[in-house]
C-alpha cells in the first residue's frame, strides 16, 4: 500500500520498491494512460492515478491519437508519441540521460518491444489466480528465438518473481 502505514514487506515489497528506483523515463500504451479509445474526445481524461501520477519523470504514451504533453504535480510530464516504438524509445532514451527506462504495459506494448529485441531486462511477477481471459502477453513468442532467457526465479509471499534478460544487451 504505497503512502499508507499497512502493507507487506518481504521480497515482494522489495520488487516493489526496486521497480522505481533509477528511472529517468516510462513508456507505457495507451491503455495503461487510460480507457478511452479512437480519437480523444477532449483533454478532460488525466490519467488514474490523481494530480500526482507516481512516475515523477516523462512518460511517453503509445497512441495513435496526437494529444499535447500533459504536465501533472510531482514532476510528470505525459508526451503523446504517435510514430511508433523506436520514437517513443528514442525519446525516452533522450529524457532518462544515463538512467533506466521502464515499460510499463499494456500487454500489446511489451509485445511489440520484445519482438523487436528492444527490452534489456523484464521482471515478471506470476501470481497464483485466476483473473479472466485477458490478452496473453507470450503467447505465439518464442522468447529464445528472440535472445531471451529467464536468468532468475525468486519465490515470494504472493507471488513468483521472474527475471527475463536478452542475451547480449544492445549498446545504448
Amino acid at each position: 500500500m504505497q503512502g499508507r502505514d499497512a502493507g507487506d514487506t518481504g521480497i515482494d515489497d522489495d520488487f516493489a520498491a526496486e521497480a522505481m528506483d533509477g528511472v529517468g523515463a516510462w513508456i507505457l500504451g495507451r491503455n495503461m494512460f487510460g480507457p478511452i479509445r479512437g480519437p480523444w474526445p477532449d483533454e478532460t481524461w488525466r490519467g488514474w492515478w490523481g494530480n500526482n501520477p507516481p512516475y515523477h519523470t516523462p512518460v511517453f504514451v503509445l497512441t495513435h491519437h496526437a494529444r499535447p504533453p500533459l504536465e501533472m504535480e510531482g514532476g510528470t510530464v505525459f508526451h503523446f508519441v504517435t510514430d511508433g516504438i523506436r520514437a517513443a524509445l528514442e525519446r525516452a532514451r533522450a529524457a532518462a540521460g544515463n538512467q533506466d527506462i521502464r515499460l510499463g504495459g499494456g500487454v500489446s506494448s511489451i509485445r511489440q518491444y520484445l519482438e523487436a529485441k528492444l527490452i534489456d531486462r523484464m521482471h515478471l511477477a506470476v501470481a497464483p489466480m485466476l483473473l479472466g481471459s485477458g490478452e496473453p502477453l507470450l503467447a505465439g513468442l518464442d522468447l529464445r528465438a528472440l535472445g531471451y532467457r529467464c536468468t532468475d526465479c525468486i519465490p515470494g509471499a504472493k507471488v513468483v518473481h521472474y527475471i527475463v534478460d536478452r542475451s547480449s544487451f544492445p549498446h545504448r
